[in-house]
Order: C-alpha cells, then structure tokens, then sequence
C-alpha cells in the first residue's frame, strides 16, 4: 500500500513537472527569406561561385582540347613529345582539381565566405530567440525547417514572426 501510494505521488510530480516545461518552434527558412541581408549574402556567394566554377570550367575545358589535340598527333610524335604533352595534360587538370578544391571545399574560399557572411546574421537570430525563449521561459526551441521528425505543430507555438519582429523585421 505504502509503495502504491509513493508510486502515485511520484507519477503526478513527474507529470506536474512535464507540464511545467513549454516548448516554441521557429522556422529558420522562413526567417531567412524575410531578411534582407540574408537574401543579399546568398546573392553575393551564388556570384562567387559561378564566377569560381566558370574559372575551373575554363582550365578543364582546356585540358580537354589539349587531350583532343594530342589524341589527333599522337601517332605523329616521338615517344618523348608524348610524354611532354600527357605531363601538360596531366598538368592542366590537376590545376582544376586544385583550383575546384580551393574554392569549394569545406575549408575552401566559399565556406569561409559563406561563414564570414552568414554566421552574423545567424547569430542575430540565436540572440533573439535566446530573448524571447528567457522572457517567456520556453525550455526548448525547435526549428521545424530542419526538424523532419515533427510532423505537426500548432502554430499558437511558433514564434518566428516575434524572432522578426525583434531584429526589426516586421511584417
């Protein structure tokens, strides 16, 4: 009997204690798209990226009209001109190669810029949602843009609009 009622006591301080905690959802995607200077940094690395992938895209067209030159001559030249032009060929694409690392990967030019870019404008949202999760005394904030696994949500819990409002981004 004394356990039963222990139990018991136990079960309904854990559920006041559940209870106790709230829960917001934001949408980063949403946030993101209604702010200027977001849509201005995405702009700014999509140009970055095609004037860099247009560079690799020469080298590598390059060395393709080399190879195709060299496979027309090749049963004309002496064993060490077909050396010299595979070493050039070989050359031309490992310029490519290095240049396509340098700019695209993850510690390439692009991530750092994508970082120098974006990483202020998401440390403004954490800021603001940090505030508004203290003031309101929310335990947990949950981005649903990147959350797959919740699969519906009022949207009395969302507080998106209020993260825009606070950076002063209004609707």
């Amino acid at each position: 009997m004394k356990k039963s009622f222990i139990l018991i006591i136990m079960g309904c301080l854990m559920a006041l204690n559940i209870q106790a905690q709230k829960f917001a959802l934001i949408d980063m995607e949403y946030i993101m798209q209604r702010i200027p200077a977001y849509q201005q940094a995405v702009s700014q690395l999509d140009s970055e990226s095609k004037k860099y992938q247009e560079e690799i895209d020469a080298i590598s067209r390059e060395a393709e009209s080399m190879y195709k030159a060299y496979q027309s001559e090749v049963s004309k030249l002496t064993a060490a001109q077909r050396t010299e032009r595979e070493n050039a060929i070989v050359a031309k694409e490992k310029q490519a190669a290095e240049l396509r690392q340098k700019y695209f990967a993850p510690q390439g030019m692009m991530s750092e810029k994508q970082t120098q870019l974006i990483k202020p404008i998401n440390d403004s949202i954490y800021e603001a949602v940090k505030r508004i999760s203290m003031q309101r005394g929310y335990s947990l904030v949950l981005d649903r843009a990147s959350d797959a696994a919740i699969i519906f949500a009022s949207p009395a819990i969302d507080i998106s609009d209020e993260v825009l409002s606070l950076l002063g981004y209004s609707n």
